[in-house]
């Protein structure tokens, strides 16, 4: 029950993450692009969301790789107890 929890969060974690990132970066080059052109002072806030977007994507991925660890640390309890004995 736990480990399905776990994956579930991991893997929700993990795309949203990558997703912000993308879009992020996505529009960090749309900030870029209008910047040289010169056409307005719109690319300010482009590349403001864009920033928050890639620092929201790196903050998913980070708890991601949390709940990775603690989906690798419930299998692996798992696996040892599954090993002993009765007795043991």
């Amino acid at each position: 029950m736990i480990r399905e929890k776990l994956k579930k969060k991991w893997l929700t974690h993990a795309i949203t993450g990558l997703m912000l990132n993308g879009l992020g970066l996505s529009l960090l080059g749309e900030a870029i692009l209008q910047k040289s052109t010169g056409e307005s002072f719109l690319w300010i806030f482009t590349g403001t969301v864009a920033l928050s977007l890639i620092n929201a994507g790196i903050s998913y991925v980070g708890t991601a790789v949390k709940y990775r660890v603690h989906l690798d640390n419930a299998i692996e309890y798992k696996r040892t107890r599954n090993r002993k004995g009765p007795g043991e």
